[in-house]
């Protein structure tokens, strides 16, 4: 599961770790929530962009009404459901993002937890777009926990290599769709109302 994350916008950061040029309008959010739009890496026809889209997919086959809109696909069945094949196999995308949190405890007493890289800027989750007429979506594709993430939580979202960017926008490698490897990430806890200063 990953409902919440945060982004802080470095331009220059962002076209180093992920290799891309074109100009996007960022900013920084400490808590991003679905409905929210965020920026994405994607492939257009002659190279990778940056592009900001909705989190929460629409399939472009949804009608209008359509009200489901999943923030999480399951890499265990992300390539045979319905609402996820088509833009596993055309529409990859990497969310590139500062950290995001996992709660832990007990109804009503339940503290976050801040997960974040530790060996580069931005962790660059796997993903998926869709477009339905003029909404851009994605959604965020989850494998079973690491060492690391058992402790909050079952569930964490699939972290790509830097080195696995582009075989996974290119060729949507299943092989990538695994956990990443405990020591790439970091943990504590923090206060419900996140500030800049209490994150790593």
């Amino acid at each position: 599961m990953c409902g919440r994350f945060y982004f802080k916008s470095n331009k220059d950061k962002l076209s180093h770790q992920f290799s891309v040029e074109n100009a996007v309008g960022t900013r920084t959010n400490y808590n991003v929530t679905p409905s929210s739009k965020c920026t994405v890496v994607r492939l257009n026809p002659d190279n990778k962009e940056f592009a900001n889209l909705t989190w929460g997919l629409v399939p472009s086959w949804a009608k209008p009404d359509n009200k489901i809109k999943p923030i999480n696909a399951k890499a265990e069945t992300v390539r045979e459901k319905p609402c996820f094949r088509n833009a596993f196999n055309k529409h990859r995308c990497i969310i590139p993002v500062s950290g995001f949190y996992e709660w832990q405890g007990s109804k009503g007493d339940k503290r976050p937890y801040a997960i974040y890289p530790l060996n580069d800027d931005y962790f660059g989750l796997a993903g998926l777009w869709e477009k339905r007429e003029d909404l851009q979506t994605f959604t965020i594709i989850t494998t079973e926990a690491n060492e690391v993430m058992r402790s909050v939580h079952h569930r964490m979202p699939v972290i790509l290599d830097t080195k696995n960017y582009d075989v996974w926008l290119e060729e949507g490698d299943y092989a990538l769709m695994k956990p990443c490897a405990s020591e790439e990430m970091g943990l504590h806890i923090v206060p419900r109302q996140p500030h800049v200063d209490q994150l790593a």
